[in-house]
Parts: structure tokens; sequence; C-alpha cells
């Protein structure tokens, strides 16, 4: 026996082992989750037919303020009514404003911006028609456009990282304390 050792521990020692481990893990899964959620508004979504847009001018203020994320649901012209909101194709551009008129013979529509005084000069043709504007999320179109950018997604992808790379020191760290507590006589 003179050159063996005995390992023994406290159970103080043990408990602080034991904590360690157990909040590298919930921190793993706290940034997984984190990731996970920020990416659901605009995942889910599209998965139940909707298209989603970010507001860049403030012409549908105060009802949506600029930065509000925009989900608009396909609808048929001949649905849609006078208060609708709606987004529409104008150029390379999506609008989004209120429906004062819809014209079912002419097959267009007279709309306005909410903080503008008047009409919009030009009606749009049913044509032209995304579809209707169902909700709306303030700041959530910048964080939206924060994500769908290269740096966005490389972040995302290094912070779901950082949350394996913690759950991977969790397991190392219970395993080291799993061999700690063996005794050897």
């Amino acid at each position: 026996m003179t050159g063996e050792r005995e390992s023994v521990s406290r159970p103080s020692d043990r408990k602080g082992r034991k904590v360690f481990p157990a909040l590298c893990s919930m921190l793993g899964t706290l940034i997984l989750l984190g990731v996970i959620a920020a990416f659901l508004p605009l995942t889910l979504p599209r998965l139940m037919g909707y298209e989603i847009y970010e507001v860049v001018s403030g012409s549908m203020e105060p009802e949506i303020p600029v930065g509000s994320a925009i989900y608009v649901k396909a609808a048929q012209p001949e649905e849609v009514e006078a208060g609708d909101v709606i987004a529409f194709s104008k150029g390379s551009s999506v609008v989004t404003h209120r429906v004062e008129e819809n014209r079912y013979v002419e097959g267009e529509f007279v709309t306005k911006g909410d903080a503008n005084k008047e009409e919009d000069m030009e009606p749009v043709a049913y044509g032209s028609l995304i579809g209707r504007v169902e909700r709306h999320i303030p700041a959530l179109g910048i964080v939206m456009t924060l994500l769908a950018s290269n740096t966005g997604k490389l972040y995302a992808a290094l912070l779901a990282l950082c949350g394996v790379l913690f759950h991977m020191l969790a397991g190392v760290l219970r395993n080291r304390e799993d061999d700690g507590n063996k005794v050897s006589i």
C-alpha cells in the first residue's frame, strides 16, 4: 500500500463539481433555445402561407410603425374590402397601404397610407396584389433584416456553436467528476 493513494473527496467538493456542469448544460440549452426562438417568427409563418416584409417607410404610421414586420396572406382581389390593409408590388418595391375603395368593375384598388393626407395617385391593379396584411409586430422587421443578412446568419451559427460547446463542456466535466469519484486502494 505504500505506492498507492486513497482518493477521498468531501461532500462539499462533490456538490460544487455537480453544479458547474449543470450550469454549463443549462446555459448551452438557453443559448440554443434563444437561437431557435429568434428564427421562429421568421420561418413558422412562411410554413403557414404568409409572406413576411419589413416596413421601411412611415406611410402607415401610427398603425404600423417603421421597422415592423408585416405578415401578408394571399387573398383574392374580390374578397378585399375598404379598410383592409394590403401589400402590393409597385415596380421593384412592395407597398403596404389601406384600401379606400375596391373598384370591382375596373379591377383595381384605390389605396392610401394612413399617414398620407390624400389617396395614392395611381390605382393598384388586381394583378399587383400580393395579399392582405393579417398581422404586424413592431421592431421585429429590424431583427428580421439583421438575421436574414449574412452577418446575422454568421452570429446565429456562432451562438448555436457556443451552445453546443457548453453542452460538450458539461459532459467532459461530468466524466471528469465520475473518474474522480473512483476510489483506488
